[in-house]
């Protein structure tokens, strides 16, 4: 993948055409995580924060958020989602949540920027809930780990090949 292929021949933006492109099963996995003081991790994990469910909510914004992904961003083609699924992991050594979304489609085109957004908007999410107590929180570390299906083919994120 060494072309840009948002840049018609002069050069101007435009929405690639997938019109001929086939209806395939994908699959795209992304991560990202957000890390905290020890008090604001533990009042998320003990559940009594006063706006409700820190992590239930976040879950909520980040399946919402892989559903409005082509209004977010400008090029990307609305896609029916057949799934998504966002999971959390928390780290007490170094006070962290860890986002991690799936998406799904049976489509012409790939489910990567849905579960891209999906991680942004859960932790954002998680951000705006506890800003109050930690402003100082740091979300980063999101990437893609994984995406299948399409005429790329599978694709894996690997340490080696990002350096």
């Amino acid at each position: 993948m060494s072309e840009l292929t948002h840049f018609n021949q002069r050069g101007e933006a435009h929405m690639v055409d997938v019109g001929e492109k086939q209806i395939t099963h994908r699959v795209a996995v992304a991560a990202g995580r957000i890390t905290m003081q020890a008090a604001t991790l533990a009042m998320i994990m003990k559940g009594d924060h006063r706006k409700g469910d820190v992590l239930g909510i976040a879950r909520i914004a980040g399946i919402m958020a892989a559903k409005r992904t082509s209004d977010l961003v400008p090029l990307c083609h609305p896609i029916g989602l057949t799934h998504v699924e966002v999971d959390f992991s928390v780290n007490d050594t170094d006070n962290s949540v860890t986002c991690r979304a799936r998406t799904e489609t049976r489509s012409q085109t790939g489910v990567e920027m849905e579960a891209l957004t999906s991680v942004q908007v859960a932790l954002l999410t998680i951000y705006d809930m506890c800003k109050a107590m930690d402003r100082g929180m740091c979300m980063g570390d999101i990437r893609l780990l994984e995406k299948a299906g399409g005429k790329s083919g599978d694709w894996k994120y690997s340490e080696a090949a990002a350096t």
